[in-house]
C-alpha cells in the first residue's frame, strides 16, 4: 500500500480536485461545450443559448474561472470568458502521467 499522499497531496495535484469539481457539473460542462475554439463569450451570449438564468450562468462562470478552466477579461462594461486549454490539458496530463506510471 502506498500511503505517502494520504495526509498531503503532491504540489502538482493541489488544484486538480477543484478543477474536477468544476468540470463534474453537467451545467458547467454545457457551458464549456458552448465555446468554439478560440472564442470569447460574455454572460449575455451564453445565457441567450442556455436554459439557465443569467444569474445562474454567472455563478457557473465564476466557478469555472476560479477552478482555472476559464480566463476572463473586462472590456468596457462586459466581461469576456474563454477556455484555458493549456491549464485544463496540463492538469489532465498530470493525472494521465500518474496513471501511466502506475501501470
Amino acid at each position: 500500500m502506498y500511503t505517502a499522499y494520504i495526509q498531503k497531496l503532491p504540489e502538482a495535484w493541489r488544484n486538480i480536485s477543484e478543477l474536477f469539481q468544476a468540470l463534474g457539473d453537467e451545467q458547467r460542462q454545457r457551458i464549456l461545450l458552448t465555446f468554439e475554439p478560440g472564442e470569447r463569450l460574455n454572460v449575455t451570449q451564453i445565457a441567450s443559448v442556455s436554459t439557465l438564468s443569467r444569474t445562474a450562468v454567472s455563478h457557473h462562470l465564476k466557478v469555472l474561472r476560479q477552478a482555472g478552466a476559464l480566463q476572463s477579461e473586462k472590456v468596457g462594461k462586459e466581461v469576456y470568458f474563454w477556455i484555458d486549454y493549456t491549464y485544463i490539458t496540463g492538469h489532465l496530463k498530470l493525472v494521465l502521467d500518474y496513471m501511466q506510471d502506475r501501470t
